[in-house]
């Protein structure tokens, strides 16, 4: 039996060990380093990170909690961006969804002030209406209302944690979940043009140009968390 006066003792050591691990999915290894990855997220403060059309965080909805950065179920807040601008990188980041919950990671905003631009859909697919109504066009992994996800994509279930990438190189786009391509396509294209086209976005001034953009995590209500946001500058060519 442990004498209760190891107690204390041994809750701190689990305390700090707990701390420690969550901490490790927001640091760099030097193998990272030398690549020209950095944090978008340091795992302890919201530095970085603004509401959109603003100068400050918001006082309500998200926080930090272990290392994560939540937004809480209908905890409000709004969208948040980067204070930094990107135009070529490659982001990665993980990723959960609540039960019901809709979210997504945006780029390549018209407007940086507005929460128009590509999206990377992050959704309850089986649960929440858009996914249900909209099909594999509005759920997790597609280039929201654009381009479709495979029918087959690795997604791990609701409450379990996704990695994800994003790559914008010159004209030419990825994105990816858990390791596998989802979508792929060129800016410019007579393809995208087309999508556009019979988008809601038809009608957005300068959409799916090349543009240099904050990069923006959607609050639409429900539970999503990130972790491990890391992104690096690309070269266009």
């Amino acid at each position: 039996m442990i004498k209760s006066r190891f107690l204390p003792i041994l809750t701190s050591l689990a305390l700090l060990a707990t701390a420690a691990f969550a901490e490790d999915f927001n640091t760099l290894t030097d193998k990272e380093k030398v690549a020209g990855w950095k944090l978008l997220f340091d795992g302890k403060t919201t530095n970085g990170w603004v509401a959109i059309g603003k100068t400050t965080f918001p006082d309500k909805g998200w926080t930090v909690e272990n290392g994560v950065l939540v937004h809480a179920e209908a905890g409000g807040g709004g969208d948040i961006v980067t204070t930094e601008k990107f135009e070529n990188f490659e982001l990665t980041f993980d990723w959960i969804i609540g039960a019901g919950a809709n979210s997504g990671v945006k780029y390549n905003l018209p407007d940086p002030d507005k929460n128009v631009g590509f999206e990377y859909q992050l959704l309850d697919d089986e649960h929440h209406p858009d996914g249900i109504k909209g099909g594999r066009l509005h759920q997790t992994g597609s280039l929201y209302d654009l381009i479709e996800p495979p029918a087959d994509k690795k997604i791990n279930p609701v409450g379990e944690w996704n990695s994800s990438r994003i790559v914008v190189k010159g004209n030419h786009c990825e994105e990816w979940l858990n390791g596998v391509k989802t979508v792929e396509f060129d800016l410019g294209s007579d393809d995208m043009k087309a999508r556009v086209a019979k988008s809601k976005f038809a009608k957005v001034a300068h959409f799916a140009e090349k543009l240099s953009s904050p990069i923006l995590l959607q609050d639409h209500g429900g539970m999503v968390k990130f972790r491990a946001i890391k992104i690096r500058t690309l070269d266009a060519k």
